[in-house]
């Protein structure tokens, strides 16, 4: 890449969750796009507990703090993929989802996927904010 690439990071950006080494950045800045890594729904390093609506929410909140550490909010996101442990959760999901982007909703990949960690959900976003 070029000196425009910046590399944005949580300071526990070294530990995942469950206490993992984490060999990726929480976010990327390529020229006018911003790369977030997938978010589970974890706070301090530990997946919380709840069912999809509050793990979705925690993931939301994630984002969103990642986001900020580049300048960024949702309103700039134009990309989301989204990997479901349960697809029976979709609907509920849908609902938090909504409430996030009910003004312009990003483009969006939603599949059913066996996470790396107990989860219900892991989320990636790309946002696009011109420097």
């Amino acid at each position: 890449m070029t000196e425009d690439k910046q590399i944005t990071r949580f300071d526990d950006a070294d530990v995942a969750a469950g206490g993992t080494p984490r060999p990726f950045a929480k976010a990327v800045r390529a020229g006018d796009f911003v790369f977030v890594s997938g978010q589970v729904p974890a706070r301090d390093g530990e997946i919380i507990v709840g069912g999809i609506v509050e793990q979705t929410e925690q993931v939301m909140k994630n984002i969103i703090d990642v986001l900020a550490l580049a300048d960024c909010t949702l309103a700039d996101v134009v990309k989301v993929g989204i990997w479901l442990d349960d697809p029976r959760d979709f609907t509920s999901f849908n609902a938090v989802f909504e409430k996030y982007f009910a003004a312009a909703p990003p483009a969006r990949s939603t599949v059913q996927s066996s996470l790396m960690v107990d989860a219900k959900l892991e989320m990636d976003v790309t946002a696009y904010r011109p420097l």
